[in-house]
């Protein structure tokens, strides 16, 4: 019969439990086993469990006093029991004294006794013993025996304490007696077992429901890495046979060009060949005719008589000399060469080929991978996303081919989803192009293979389309003395920057509210700021004429200068326009020196985009600039009468629009541009390909424009007029 309990053994002594203790660990040994490790590990305050060595501290009182394993000492009695009903034919009774009524017959589970044939003939005729359960002394009766014992009661071994132990001190942690709840345990705080167990019930069905939901998500890595171990018997699978058809296609190709100089080489040793084996065939010929004329002359001289000498002796050296003529016109050196040279450069090749293609450990991680777009969507307007795919070190994943989602869901319109189409551009970069069909708030969601990346998912704000082509009047007008620039910020403040040397903020009902600075050269002051550009609580002025940025606070407090006069790295020539890009860099346009320079936020300089030279990337005066939303510079090139577009490393685009005189832009979250033209006194809306729509005119020498970020109205610094316009969509 198999063993119904394999777990009574100590592991320790490698006997059955013998008052068993259970560790922290949850594992158990024999008291006395527990004393013997204690002593063996010579400490009073630490041991290892045998099992798992975790160190166990020693309690005080030593190991007596750790919780016993009532059920592990229940299992190791009933087993014993059962040991007995199985392998020995007779068994004394337990209820007779001297066993001499025979051997027992029965086992009783409530008393934990072998019963012969008269004590079971009482349990059966005892009214207090007629409803304990009884079973046979046979396999099958061992088998009931673990189901229908049950365990002794606890009863105390104070004396003169007649009770079971069924209420709990949870001072001391032990169980105790009614009268003991009376007695020593009088003031300590004491409960009913059952009341103490239901509280540990819940404790434990609260464990057991985190331990299973851990035990998921752990079967869920699991499952993970075995999805993950197939993955990379997979991408191994794929790498070998790139490799393998990598380098037979490298095989092919050196076999293809050894077939192509061993081809040629042939055609060069043929033709060499058949060259000197024509001239050779000359020369023989020459010999032979020499050969001819000689043997005919010596012939005559030895056999011939006078008449037949002078007969033919004038025939004779006129043919010869002719024939030693014609070989003095030729020349008797080969006329090829032997030698073929061949260069077969094999050093350079060899160590490029010891080091020919990369393995990537790191594959990507969606964690680490990064999108970049922005906060603001259109309705019915392409918005674009650009993802990043990254490894777990934040290192650019350099490869393509990753399943790549992307959804935006509206919290409004039943949730309503709209599903992005996605470019791979194959060296880990992607871009997913989504069309939102409602407004309101909705949720950007990315994933690569299933998973989220990073600051996925994210808010998203849907706007209603907006239809510029209904501007036409100025909601607001307000007076400012010699407006040349203007910016909004995202508090709504109106700042202009005047001819006059200040910059003057108003509110957004038009009232001013500050005056920062003066005209004049010191910290703070200006001479006719061409540009202004706002970011939070950081302003920037180009102060034109004193061929400087300075750097403030948004309430006009200085903090930082720089530039100076000149045409070096750093250094302007009227510096005009202004702007500051997602990563804090300033971009600043250069009038005479014609060109941009980019900054970092202290004024350290980073880049310059030089217009000078000729072609669709060259262009004179720059005045105004702006960003559109996938991070590129538009330029308002006033003396060019062009709009030029470079991405932020000076890289030329494309060119758009026919402006008369550019002096100031403005582009929306859509990539809309609003251009004023100073000498076509209007202002010019563009849509995002470059398709003027739209015309607003009767303007007077428009400078700088400006859009509001809440709500994108459109403000013109209409300098001939001395106004500020706004108009509204």
């Amino acid at each position: 019969m198999e063993k119904p309990f394999p777990h009574i053994t100590c592991a320790v002594c490698s006997k059955p439990y013998n008052d068993p203790r259970i560790l922290p660990c949850l594992h158990s040994y024999c008291l006395q086993c527990l004393h013997h490790e204690i002593e063996k590990s010579g400490s009073q305050q630490m041991f290892q469990c045998p099992i798992c060595e975790r160190n166990t501290s020693i309690p005080v009182g030593g190991a007596s006093v750790l919780p016993q394993n009532f059920h592990l000492g229940f299992e190791v009695e009933v087993a014993g029991y059962m040991s007995k009903m199985v392998n020995n034919s007779d068994v004394a009774c337990d209820h007779c004294i001297d066993g001499g009524n025979g051997p027992a017959v029965v086992f009783c589970c409530t008393c934990h006794q072998f019963l012969c044939k008269v004590a079971y003939e009482h349990h059966r005729t005892d009214r207090h013993l007629t409803k304990h359960n009884m079973v046979g002394l046979d396999q099958e009766g061992a088998r009931q025996l673990h189901t229908t014992m049950k365990p002794r009661d606890h009863y105390c071994s104070q004396p003169n304490h007649d009770g079971n132990k069924n209420f709990y001190c949870e001072t001391c942690s032990l169980l105790v007696c009614r009268d003991c709840t009376t007695a020593t345990h009088k003031t300590h705080t004491v409960k009913e077992i059952s009341t103490v167990a239901k509280t540990h019930q819940i404790e434990i069905t609260g464990a057991l429901e985190d331990a299973r939901e851990v035990v998921t998500k752990l079967t869920g890595a699991m499952d993970e890495n075995n999805r993950m171990i197939e993955q990379v018997e997979i991408s191994k699978r794929n790498a070998s046979l790139a490799i393998n058809q990598a380098f037979e296609t490298l095989q092919q190709t050196l076999e293809e060009r050894k077939k192509t100089l061993l081809s040629e080489l042939e055609t060069i040793s043929l033709s060499r060949t058949t060259a000197l084996t024509l001239q050779k065939e000359q020369f023989e010929k020459m010999v032979g005719d020499i050969g001819h004329y000689t043997d005919m002359a010596s012939q005559i001289l030895q056999t011939h008589t006078d008449h037949e000498i002078v007969a033919l002796g004038g025939l004779i050296p006129t043919e010869l000399q002719a024939t030693l003529k014609r070989v003095q016109t030729i020349s008797l050196t080969p006329n090829q060469h032997s030698n073929i040279t061949v260069s077969v450069q094999t050093d350079d090749l060899t160590r490029q080929l010891l080091k020919l293609g990369n393995l990537f450990e790191f594959y990507f991680s969606p964690s680490s991978s990064t999108w970049m777009s922005t906060s603001v969507a259109r309705v019915g307007a392409r918005y674009h996303v650009k993802v990043q795919s990254k490894t777990s070190k934040g290192e650019e994943y350099p490869h393509g081919g990753v399943e790549v989602k992307g959804e935006m869901r509206s919290k409004t319109h039943n949730g309503a989803v709209v599903y992005g189409e996605v470019e791979d551009h194959r060296d880990g970069t992607y871009t997913i192009t989504l069309t939102p069909q409602t407004a309101g708030p909705h949720q950007l969601l990315i994933t690569m293979d299933g998973q989220h990346v990073q600051n996925s998912p994210n808010d998203l704000d849907v706007r209603p389309k907006r239809d510029y082509r209904i501007l036409c009047n100025a909601q607001q007008v307000i007076q400012c003395n010699g407006p040349r620039c203007v910016a909004i910020h995202d508090n709504g403040d109106i700042y202009v920057g005047s001819h006059d040397g200040c910059i003057y903020v108003f509110d957004q009902t038009g009232q001013m509210k500050n005056t920062i600075g003066s005209s004049g050269s010191g910290d703070g002051q200006f001479s006719h700021p061409s540009g202004i550009s706002i970011k939070g609580d950081v302003l920037y002025v180009a102060d034109t004429y004193k061929h400087r940025v300075q750097k403030l606070t948004s309430s006009g407090k200085f903090l930082h200068k720089f530039g100076q006069q000149g045409s070096g790295q750093g250094q302007f020539n009227l510096p005009w326009g202004v702007i500051i890009d997602s990563n804090n860099k300033l971009i600043v346009s250069n009038n005479y020196n014609h060109r941009i320079q980019i900054f970092n936020e202290n004024g350290v300089w980073l880049l310059t985009i030089d217009g000078k030279g000729s072609g669709n990337h060259s262009f004179q005066s720059p005045w105004g600039l702006a960003l559109d939303p996938q991070g590129n510079i538009h330029v308002a090139a006033y003396a060019s009468n062009t709009i030029q577009v470079f991405t932020r490393e000076g890289v030329y685009v494309r060119m758009y629009g026919d402006p008369k005189g550019p002096s100031g832009i403005a582009i929306d979250d859509e990539g809309y541009s609003f251009v004023s033209e100073r000498d076509g006194n209007c202002l010019s809306i563009y849509d995002p390909e470059g398709n003027k729509i739209h015309t607003v005119g009767n303007l007077n020498y428009p400078w700088g424009t400006a859009l509001d970020p809440r709500d994108g109205s459109v403000f013109i610094a209409n300098y001939g007029a001395g106004t500020v316009l706004k108009y509204c969509v």
